[in-house]
Formats: C-alpha cells, sequence, structure tokens
C-alpha cells in the first residue's frame, strides 16, 4: 500500500487503508478463472497486513442492474465473512455500518468514491460506495441520514475520507455542471452537517494515476488494466 495515500484523519483510531495496484485486483469480474483465483489470494494477502482475517471482513457488494442505489445495511457478528471468505454470499448493499469492534467493511472500486465515515463518539462506522448512480440519488447524505437514523450519530461529529476517484476531465457529472464526483459528495456531505474540518479527500484521479485502476479508462482504450482496489475500514 502507498503510505502517502492512506487515510490520516482518524489519527489511528481505527483501521483505515486503501489498497493500488501492486497488491492486485480485490473483486471477480467475468474474469479468467486464473484471475479469480488471485482475486481470494489478493484479498486475503491485503487483509493479513492490516492483521484482519477473511472470517472477519464483509463484502460491500455492489451492482448496476437496479433502480435503488441507496441501499444500506447494520452489520453484526454474523455477517462476519459473507461475500468474502469461498461459497459465501451477500446481499447488494451500497453501504455498510457497524457499531462492532473487530468487524472489517471491505470496499472495492475502480472510479467511485469510496467513503469512510466514522463518529468518534459514538463507535460507530459505515463504509459507502458514492459512484454516478449513488450520487444521482444523493448517496452521500443519505449515508449521514441513515447513520443518524439507526445509530443516532451527530453529523457535526463525523469523520469522513473520500478515496481516490475518476476526476471531472475524464469523468464529468452531466448532471452535477460537469462537477466530479468528489466535487458532488463534498456537497451532500456539508449538506447533512458534515463539518467542511472534518472530510479529508484523498485528491487522487483514478483515471490518470499510474497507482490505481480506473474502469473506464479499461474500457475506453485498455490503457489501465480492468481490475478494482479497495477500501477497508474496522473497529478497533
Amino acid at each position: 500500500m502507498i503510505t502517502t495515500n492512506q487515510p490520516k484523519i482518524f489519527q489511528g483510531e481505527i483501521v483505515a487503508a486503501v489498497s493500488s495496484l501492486p497488491e492486485g485486483n480485490m473483486k471477480e469480474i467475468n474474469m479468467p478463472s486464473e484471475v479469480t483465483i488471485n482475486v481470494d489470494r489478493d484479498r486475503e494477502a491485503l487483509l493479513k497486513s492490516l492483521g484482519i482475517g477473511l472470517d472477519q471482513t464483509v463484502l460491500a457488494n455492489i451492482t448496476y442492474d437496479r433502480d435503488d442505489y441507496n441501499r444500506y445495511h447494520t452489520v453484526n457478528p454474523d455477517d462476519q465473512g459473507k461475500g468474502i471468505l469461498p461459497g459465501t454470499d451477500i446481499e447488494v448493499y451500497d453501504a455498510l455500518m457497524t457499531s462492532q469492534p473487530g468487524v472489517a467493511l471491505f470496499l472495492p472500486l475502480a472510479d467511485c468514491v469510496g467513503a469512510i465515515l466514522y463518529d468518534p463518539t459514538k463507535k460507530v462506522l459505515m463504509v459507502s460506495h458514492l459512484g454516478r448512480h449513488n450520487i444521482e440519488q444523493q448517496g452521500a447524505l443519505r449515508s449521514v441520514e441513515y447513520m443518524k437514523d439507526n445509530a443516532d450519530i451527530d453529523p457535526n461529529n463525523l469523520k469522513v475520507w473520500l478515496s481516490p476517484s475518476a476526476g471531472k476531465e475524464n469523468y464529468p457529472l452531466f448532471a452535477f455542471d460537469n462537477k466530479s464526483q468528489q466535487d458532488v459528495v463534498l456537497e451532500q456531505l456539508k449538506a447533512a452537517g458534515v463539518s467542511d474540518a472534518n472530510i479529508e479527500t484523498a485528491n487522487i484521479d483514478t483515471t490518470t494515476s499510474e497507482d490505481y485502476f480506473s474502469h473506464s479508462q479499461y474500457l475506453k482504450d485498455n490503457s489501465k488494466p480492468n481490475g478494482r482496489f479497495a477500501i477497508v475500514a474496522m473497529l478497533k
């Protein structure tokens, strides 16, 4: 993992990390079987480097064959291993929330914004997928609202980190005056009551960075390999 690109805003209170190309592909995406095997290997190696086991981890399972992109789930210890351990499945959720220490939340990405939201007062953690579909449905704001409604958090106490994502030059959001995903997510977080001082952004464009997968650039001209990096977060 690239040390300088890791989340800093949480100051070690939680486990929070982002992988990069050298750590490998973190999601099965209709690829040859030998690459699928490597996904399992690479996930396990990434988690092991963070002191986390596969059996502690829950996958944020993202699909695009639906109309509702605001599906959230409160994770409990019974969910551990779902979507990550071989032979296990988990429902489709755009964000996972937990208040259980030792439960790791795992979100594969390749252009979309991945947000880690943490309330140090309530000890509540969320990982949220914020791509174009989610953003058009106010996904960042609704993520905060879910935490507020289901964990009684105060948005002003939230600390938020936003992952590397596609910038507006190669991936503008036409529904938002060609702004970047990250710009619109920031607007939605602030509208939800999150303090600007409590938001850290990675400021890395996945479409131009050599360190991260970019699905849009893969589709455009195969200038990048097909794959996903991942963000991981866990309460200690």
